[in-house]
């Protein structure tokens, strides 16, 4: 089964995901700056997710254009993580909305835990129907960064009921690793088409 249909929806939905984010910031109720100052947390909340987001988005392009096989079980692994990744919109609005309240914290949290799981679910399924030594499963190796990631979020979900900052300060932290461009799967594939191998 060729992958050009799988990569459009989830582009799709990714983008639809953005544009509801983006949709559930309210204007502004007045026209001075203590007005723009109340919208501080649900914008760097969205912020937050936006990039969130666009690190999923850019990974899923670079996991499938380095797949060659879709199976029927890479379809519902991304339906799984496409799933997870749909309800950002409302863990943002809620988290952006009481940005002082440990619960809708943590639910954000788990929201990213989960999303991370069902990615990694998403390569692992990819990854069973490649061979053992694809470019692909060279390229992702022991995925030490993705690992780490979700221990950050299994670590700030409980703290969430701690201190919210601290929470917000793990979940910061594991985006701007993710900033830093993860060319394991892109650097193999120029390499492969600089070498023909």
């Amino acid at each position: 089964m060729g992958k050009a249909r799988l990569e459009a929806f989830s582009d799709g939905v990714i983008a639809i995901l953005i544009t509801i984010m983006i949709l559930e910031l309210k204007i502004p109720a007045g026209s001075d700056w203590p007005a723009l100052r109340t919208m501080v947390p649900a914008t760097l909340t969205y912020v937050l997710s936006f990039v969130f987001l666009g690190i999923y988005w850019t990974n899923h392009h670079h996991l499938l254009h380095a797949t060659h096989r879709v199976t029927g079980g890479v379809l519902w692994a991304n339906l799984h993580l496409l799933f997870w990744l749909s309800l950002t919109p409302l863990a943002t609005a809620w988290m952006g909305e009481h940005h002082d309240a440990a619960l809708p914290n943590a639910v954000y949290g788990t929201v990213l835990l989960a999303s991370a799981i069902a990615y990694t679910i998403l390569q692992a399924t990819i990854l069973r129907t490649e061979h053992t030594d694809s470019l692909l499963a060279q390229a992702v190796g022991r995925d030490w960064k993705g690992k780490a990631s979700m221990l950050g979020y299994i670590a700030a979900i409980p703290l969430a009921f701690v201190n919210q900052w601290i929470s917000d300060a793990i979940y910061i932290a594991v985006v701007l690793t993710w900033l830093i461009p993860d060319r394991r799967i892109e650097s193999r594939i120029e390499r492969q088409a600089s070498t023909g191998r």
